[in-house]
């Protein structure tokens, strides 16, 4: 897991030093200042110079299975993002089987009778 912004390395360093939120972020904070990566994900607003809030689920072949952009008011939901990470590696780890909506680890997967749900 990355987290991509606009905002320098030396913001990002400040964040986690004074923020009691972001201090407890345990993956890599990335700076992207010239919104290269912004760009390439449909993230980038011109207008601000800066990203969209969004999110990008991509497996381990590189293949992106999920993604959620909002608007600049709207935050995002921590745990509704582990949740489908989690799904997606049930789904990955159980061919032949889905993970209905809301479904958390422990909850029963469905039988779809497709080995290749989530490869695309």
């Amino acid at each position: 897991m990355i987290s991509i912004s606009t905002d320098t390395h030396f913001s990002h360093w400040m964040w986690k030093k004074t923020s009691t939120t972001i201090a407890k972020v345990p993956f890599p904070m990335a700076s992207d200042p010239s919104g290269a990566v912004g760009r390439a994900y449909g993230v980038w607003n011109p207008a601000t110079g800066l990203m969209r809030r969004g999110r990008f689920i991509i497996d381990p072949d590189g293949v992106i299975q999920a993604v959620e952009v909002l608007t600049d008011p709207v935050g995002r939901n921590v745990d509704e993002l582990i949740r489908q990470i989690q799904a997606f590696q049930a789904v990955r780890a159980n061919p032949g089987k889905a993970a209905p909506a809301g479904w958390k680890p422990g909850d029963p997967m469905i039988t779809t009778g497709k080995s290749d749900i989530g490869r695309y």
